[in-house]
């Protein structure tokens, strides 16, 4: 049963069970969802508790601006929210406050005016070529068919740009032997990627030396699969598995900026496109519907535009 915090105030608390209860009975929202709802509002909770706020009822419209102020730098103590995130909060809490003034808890809604961020589009963010070099390196630390595995697999991530969700679904005959490969994206669409000759040596590693060693795992209970990544219970590796594998190796490698599957899929393509691939080429190879979602990665940063000027115009330096 989902439940609020004991530390709010009786009426926030009594509050926000209701609509969780709400959600949950009345909506028919899943498990997951209520998760998610009763996060962002516990969170909104607690800093109108510290406002000194008891209630709902007492709530007003800079309240409500002084939160979502508070969690896009992370001024409250939590984890600083994305615009999109901020619009997703800003979401809850109208639905909260709403359901709050239909049930007669409150005399008005303090979010009606009340208007989500701007969200601006960012740049991907992508490694430097040395830091992915780092990266795959630390990758192979890990001793035994494991560490070949993990090679294998992140090596494969960078070479081909592939979704973490096409490259743990591979299975061994969909690489081949003609140094590409056959992702299937969404939707079930396929495309045929090439691999370079360091992830195709890192895969000959893997199914020669470390993916028998696992497979014996699963074949000992009986089981057998024909995937091409294995975990050590000789069943296919799942995202979340595959995600952990690249957490380590960025520890291990050093890296200070946040990491993810993404991550490797953004640098494949701004690396490409930095070499001076055609951007309909990069669009194929990610399996982009449209060249609009590929063009972002031709976004320059400033710091390329500074050093583009710095080098080309004649009166730059001094």
């Amino acid at each position: 049963m989902t439940v609020a915090p004991a530390d709010l105030p009786d009426a926030l608390d009594s509050a926000l069970r209701d609509y969780l209860a709400h959600l949950r009975v009345e909506r028919g929202l899943s498990g997951n969802t209520v998760q998610a709802y009763r996060r962002d509002l516990t969170r909104y909770a607690a800093f109108l508790d510290g406002l000194g706020r008891s209630g709902l009822a007492q709530v007003t419209e800079p309240d409500v601006e002084a939160y979502l102020d508070a969690v896009r730098e992370g001024d409250d103590g939590g984890r600083a929210l994305s615009p999109a995130s901020t619009a997703r909060a800003l979401a809850a809490l109208r639905g909260w406050h709403r359901f709050a003034q239909a049930e007669g808890h409150a005399p008005d809604d303090p979010t009606v005016e009340v208007t989500a961020p701007t969200q601006t589009r960012r740049l991907p963010h992508a490694l430097s070529v040395d830091a992915v070099a780092r990266l795959l390196a630390a990758a192979s630390a890990v001793e035994g068919a494991p560490g070949l595995r993990d090679r294998a697999l992140l090596e494969l991530l960078y070479s081909t740009g592939g979704r973490i969700s096409e490259v743990v679904g591979l299975d061994v005959d969909d690489v081949g032997t003609e140094a590409v490969v056959r992702l299937f994206g969404k939707g079930g669409k396929e495309r045929v990627v090439p691999v370079g000759s360091y992830a195709r040596d890192a895969v000959d590693a893997y199914l020669v030396r470390a993916r028998p060693v696992l497979a014996t795992a699963g074949s000992a209970h009986g089981r057998s699969t024909p995937a091409l990544f294995l975990n050590s219970r000789g069943d296919r590796l799942s995202r979340q598995s595959a995600w952990a594998v690249l957490q380590r190796a960025a520890d291990r490698a050093g890296l200070a900026e946040h990491v993810s599957p993404h991550t490797l899929r953004h640098s494949f393509a701004t690396h490409l496109l930095a070499g001076g691939a055609d951007v309909r080429v990069v669009q194929e190879l990610l399996g982009h519907a449209s060249v609009t979602t590929t063009q972002i990665y031709t976004m320059v940063t400033p710091e390329a535009l500074r050093e583009v000027y710095a080098a080309a115009h004649p009166r730059a330096l001094s």
